[in-house]
């Protein structure tokens, strides 16, 4: 089987395709076959995150390019830059995926987010539509939970709100 191993960007016609949900769209070794139905090997040196528009370097030479699949989402918008900042934050709060745009903020569609959010004054519109949410603050394309999910000398003391030296109630 062919092996695509390297993440390249080209002008030329891929050979193929493969549509990928925002989950899918992170790897590092798996078979893949193409809309076209070509099959191969993924075999990256590391877990990577593929972007629409990515070309998959296959050994010979042909490439296969990444598409972004419509997934269920959710547009979020707000009153003003400052209900948008505070509706960042409740979000970030949560954990969740989240694809940042300067007027608006796109999510997985989720009943329960959406109620919230909706409680918190944003108009909430749903839609079929790619999902390419902001990576991880450490470099690594995705966001992990709160472990960070990768192992590196410095220390992970963070305040996490509570300030040395303060009271509690």
């Amino acid at each position: 089987m062919i092996r695509a191993t390297d993440i390249t960007h080209s002008h030329d016609e891929p050979v193929d395709t493969v549509t990928l949900s925002y989950d899918d769209r992170h790897r590092r070794r798996m078979v893949m076959t193409g809309d076209r139905g070509l099959s191969f090997l993924l075999d990256l040196s590391e877990a990577t995150q593929l972007h629409e528009g990515d070309d998959l370097l296959l050994e010979d030479g042909r490439h296969v390019r990444v598409r972004a699949a419509p997934e269920d989402i959710m547009q979020v918008v707000a009153t003003d830059p400052l209900h948008l900042m505070r509706t960042a934050w409740h979000i970030g709060n949560r954990h969740l995926p989240c694809e940042i745009h300067v007027d608006r903020l796109v999510l997985r569609f989720d009943h329960v987010i959406a109620d919230m959010l909706e409680k918190l004054g944003c108009e909430v519109t749903r839609l079929e539509a790619p999902f390419n949410p902001e990576g991880g603050a450490y470099g690594h394309g995705r966001t992990h939970g709160h472990d960070h999910g990768h192992d590196h000398p410095h220390s992970h003391d963070h305040p996490h709100g509570h300030r040395p030296g303060h009271a509690h109630d």
